[in-house]
């Protein structure tokens, strides 16, 4: 049984709420087994995350990059590096910021580089942009039109209980359940 680890960061639990909706979205295939971890449990799931067959990556987006704690976390991944223990696992990415754009993309793309450099295979988001026509909406998936990885903004002055907005959850769900359908194909 393929194994998906999503492991993250998240300071208020806006990118947790992401977290969660990932591993939802990966709960919906069966044949996969998910694994949530906080980047701060880390040290006790070393050999999860060497075990797992894919490991999608998230964090807020501080200052236009990853979170400290992630970048932390990453750097602790280097003995492992070293030996390319994950070399040909699945990977994705997702991230979380305050405002629309808030250089997500620049975080998605630190992520893809440090799975790169892991030797890992990136899994893109796999879905259309959303709102980008008269007759689209906010409720849209994939309403922030990445296609590296699931992007989602809440409202700095709303807490986790109501940010990030569905679409967003929505489509964080769709990123884990893509990359568990992968895994599981793969694996058969």
């Amino acid at each position: 049984m393929p194994t998906v680890v999503i492991v993250y960061h998240s300071t208020y639990g806006h990118t947790e709420v992401q977290a969660k909706a990932v591993l939802q979205g990966v709960q919906r295939v069966d044949g996969v087994s998910p694994l949530l971890l906080p980047v701060a449990e880390v040290e006790k799931h070393w050999d999860d995350l060497n075990r797992a067959d894919a490991i999608i990556f998230g964090c807020p987006t501080y200052m236009g990059s990853a979170s400290a704690d992630f970048k932390r976390f990453m750097e602790a991944s280097s003995k492992l590096w070293a030996e390319q223990k994950w070399k040909d696992k699945l990977a994705a990415g997702f991230t979380n910021s305050g405002s629309q754009s808030g250089d997500k993309l620049n975080t998605l793309l630190q992520l893809a580089i440090f799975a790169a450099q892991h030797g890992m295979l990136w899994v893109s988001l796999g879905v259309l942009p959303g709102n980008n026509s008269t007759t689209g909406s906010m409720a849209d998936l994939n309403r922030i039109g990445s296609y590296l990885g699931a992007m989602a903004q809440s409202n700095i002055d709303l807490g986790s209980d109501a940010a990030p907005p569905r679409s967003d959850r929505d489509t964080a769900s769709l990123l884990g359940q893509r990359v568990a359908e992968i895994a599981l194909r793969i694996a058969c």
